[in-house]
């Protein structure tokens, strides 16, 4: 039987550094990180503000023609990991949009690949308008 003990802390630190430093690789438009932190494969899927990529070819293509620096987010809401053994875990952030009054929502799911470690297969960027 598969061992799928929640948040074993040595597996929390390492999706914790892996998703700061894929922050901040969004922040220098660092394409060689983001490239190696999303699986390589057709069946990866990221959503995000204004592009939608199905496949790891379509999210490079996006990751290149994104502009480098801070993008949307101003400040963290709040930041939610959960590992489930020590080969599952999804990441949640909400944060505050940056001049707008409206809330950030990102979700990632990773998987460790006995091959090639940790990977995103799937990731979502949205946004919550206030209610007026």
């Amino acid at each position: 039987m598969t061992d799928l003990t929640p948040n074993l802390p040595e597996v929390v630190a390492e999706i914790s550094a892996l998703f700061e430093e894929y922050e901040q690789a969004l922040i220098d438009k660092n394409v060689a990180v983001l490239d190696r932190t999303f699986w390589n494969s057709p069946h990866t899927i990221r959503y995000a503000f204004s592009e939608h990529g199905y496949g790891f070819d379509e999210i490079h293509a996006h990751r290149v023609a994104r502009p480098p620096g801070p993008g949307s987010k101003e400040k963290r809401i709040r930041l939610e990991i959960l590992t489930l053994g020590r080969d599952f875990a999804t990441v949640n952030l909400e944060f505050k949009l940056r001049g707008r009054d409206a809330i950030g929502r990102q979700s990632q799911t990773w998987v460790r690949f006995p091959d090639c470690g940790w990977k995103v297969v799937s990731a979502h960027v949205s946004t919550l308008e206030p209610r007026g």
